[in-house]
C-alpha cells in the first residue's frame, strides 16, 4: 500500500503448529517494532540462521539465559574517552531489534564519506525490500527512494523497508552480504560478541549484541561522523506528501540529547540509544530489555543525570580498549582553549545541532528540504582550530552552553596538507558574534568573527548536500 504507513496482523499460531511439525526450532515468533504496539513477526527462511545454529549455539528463552534473560543491561560511557561510567549486565548477550539499524547507518556513513554513493543517490526497492514486516514506509517493488530518505526513514520512524532497501545497495544487491559486512565491521571495532544477520533488526535467533557493544557501536558514530548527527535529531520530514515524524521520546524529553536509536520487539523488549551533550561533555547511553518505554526512559534520564553530575558508579575501564588504533582520553570535560594552529580562511562546517527540538537555548525551526531544522542566521564565532575531531566538538559545545546562543558546529579545515577541526559557534546575529569573541578575548582566547558573505561552504550541512 502507497500513501500511508503500512500495517497488518496475523495469527501466530499456524506459523508455530508449522515449526512444531517440522521439529524446527522458532525464529522468535512475532514482535512489535519500534513505537509504539506496531508488529514484525517471524523472519523469513532467507533471514534466519542455519538450523544448527538455532538448536545448538543460541540459548532459547526456555532456559532463562542468553538474549531473553530476566532484567535489564545497561551502560554510560564518556563519548570523549571511551571511560564507562555507569554498566549492569552490560556483557549479557541481548537482542538488538531496531538497533541494528545504527550498524546499517555505520556502513552508511562510511560510503558517503568515501564517495561511494551521495544523499541523493536513488536506492531501488526490490521484491524482498518492499515484502519485509512493518514497521514501514509502504515502498512498492520497484519504487525508488533516495539515500536521504532512507536514513531519515531508518532514524525516525524505524521504517524496515527503508533499511532493507539501503542495506541490499551497501551490499550489492544483497542484504545477506550487507550484514556480513555489518559484522566485519563491528569485530573491527571490537564487538566481539555481535553478529548480524540482516540490516533492519527484524527477528533473527541469530542476531545479538550486548549493551557494552552497543555503546562502541554509538560512539564510532558520535566520533567518526559528526556531520551526519543532524539525521538523528530530526523530528520529522516529509516524504512524498506525508509527515514521518521521530519515535525517539528522549529529543523531547531529555534537555541535550542529540538522539540515536530506539528498537522493540517481543522478545527484545525495549530498547535504547541515546547521546547528550551538557557541560562540554557528551555521554552515551545504553538500555536494553526493558519492560516498558517509560521504564528505558527513566532509566536513560537517571543514567545520564548521573554520569554528567559525576555521580555514576564507575570504573577505570576504558571501553576504547576494545577497539583498535590508538586512543585519546578526555575523560573530564574540558574548557575553551587557545587555537593550537593558525585558521584558515575559509571552512567547511557542519552543525551539531540542527534540527528543531523541545531544548531551550536552540533558535527557531523552519522547514528545508521537507526536514524540520533551525533557523541560522548568518554570523559565526570561530573559537579555534584542532588535530582532534572530538576536541573541537567539545569545545564547540562547551562554547555553545555558556554563551546560550547560536548552534555549536565543528568545520573540517584543510592546512598546508592536514586536516584540522574548527570549534564554531554558528547561527549568531551579528551583535550576538561580536560579544561572543569580546567575552572569549577578556579571558585570553582567541576568536575570530566570520561574517555571513564570508562564510562560503561553511552554513553547508548535510541536507544541502
Amino acid at each position: 500500500m502507497r500513501g500511508s504507513v503500512w500495517r497488518r496482523d496475523r495469527f501466530f499460531a499456524p506459523a508455530a503448529i508449522l515449526c512444531l511439525i517440522q521439529g524446527l526450532a522458532c525464529s522468535p515468533a512475532f514482535a512489535r517494532s519500534d513505537h509504539h504496539h506496531r508488529r514484525h513477526y517471524q523472519a523469513p527462511a532467507y533471514q534466519q540462521v542455519p538450523a544448527y545454529q538455532q538448536t545448538n549455539d543460541i540459548p532459547t528463552a526456555a532456559t532463562n539465559l542468553g538474549p531473553t534473560a530476566p532484567g535489564a543491561s545497561a551502560i554510560v560511557i564518556n563519548a570523549a574517552s571511551g571511560a564507562v561510567l555507569y554498566e549492569t549486565g552490560a556483557d549479557t548477550p541481548r537482542y538488538p531489534a531496531s538497533l541494528t539499524k545504527l550498524m546499517t547507518l555505520d556502513l552508511a556513513f562510511q560510503a558517503l564519506g568515501e564517495g561511494r554513493m551521495s544523499l541523493d543517490t536513488e536506492l531501488p526497492v526490490s521484491v524482498h525490500a518492499a515484502s519485509v514486516e512493518p514497521v514501514k514506509l509502504g515502498l512498492m517493488p520497484g519504487d525508488r527512494l533516495t539515500v536521504r530518505q532512507a536514513i531519515l526513514a531508518m532514524t525516525t520512524m524505524s521504517a524496515n523497508d527503508a533499511a532493507t532497501a539501503l542495506g541490499e545497495y551497501l551490499g550489492g544487491g544483497s542484504e545477506y552480504r550487507c550484514a556480513q559486512m555489518m559484522t566485519l565491521r563491528a569485530h573491527a571495532l571490537g564487538m566481539a560478541q555481535t553478529q548480524f544477520y540482516n540490516a533492519s533488526g527484524l527477528p533473527n535467533p541469530g542476531q545479538v549484541t550486548t549493551a557494552r557493544d552497543l555503546a562502541i557501536l554509538a560512539r564510532d558514530v558520535v566520533i567518526r561522523f559528526p556531520q551526519d548527527q543532524p539525521f538523528f535529531e530530526t523530528l520529522n520530514f516529509n516524504f512524498n506528501g506525508r509527515t514521518i515524524y521521530s519515535n525517539d521520546a528522549m529529543l523531547k524529553l531529555y534537555p541535550g540529547a542529540i538522539g540515536m536509536k530506539t528498537g522493540y520487539t517481543i522478545l527484545a523488549r525495549h530498547n535504547l540509544i541515546t547521546a547528550a551533550a551538557r557541560g562540554g561533555a557528551i555521554l552515551i547511553g545504553v538500555t536494553l530489555h526493558e519492560n516498558s518505554w517509560g521504564a528505558s526512559y527513566r532509566q536513560m534520564t537517571a543514567m545520564l543525570d548521573s554520569g554528567f553530575g559525576g555521580n555514576a558508579v564507575g570504573n577505570d575501564t576504558l571501553l576504547a580498549s576494545r577497539q583498535n588504533g590508538p586512543q585519546q582520553d578526555h575523560s573530564a570535560p574540558i574548557g575553551l582553549a587557545p587555537p593550537n594552529i593558525p585558521l584558515p580562511p575559509e571552512s567547511r562546517a557542519v552543525s551539531l545541532f540542527p534540527s528543531a527540538q523541545a531544548a531551550t537555548l536552540r533558535p527557531a525551526s523552519h522547514q528545508a528540504n521537507g526536514v524540520t531544522r533551525n533557523r541560522v542566521p548568518g554570523w559565526t564565532a570561530q573559537v579555534g582550530s584542532y588535530a582532534k575531531m572530538n576536541y573541537a566538538r567539545l569545545q564547540a559545545i562547551t562554547l555553545h552552553e555558556m554563551r546560550g546562543v547560536g548552534i555549536a558546529r565543528i568545520a573540517r579545515l584543510d592546512h598546508h596538507g592536514k586536516v584540522l577541526w574548527a570549534a564554531q559557534l554558528a547561527g549568531l546575529t551579528r551583535f550576538d558574534a561580536h560579544a561572543t569573541c569580546q567575552a572569549l578575548a577578556a579571558q585570553g582566547h582567541s576568536c575570530r568573527v566570520i561574517a555571513p558573505q564570508n562564510e562560503h561552504l561553511a552554513m553547508r550541512d548535510s541536507a544541502a548536500g
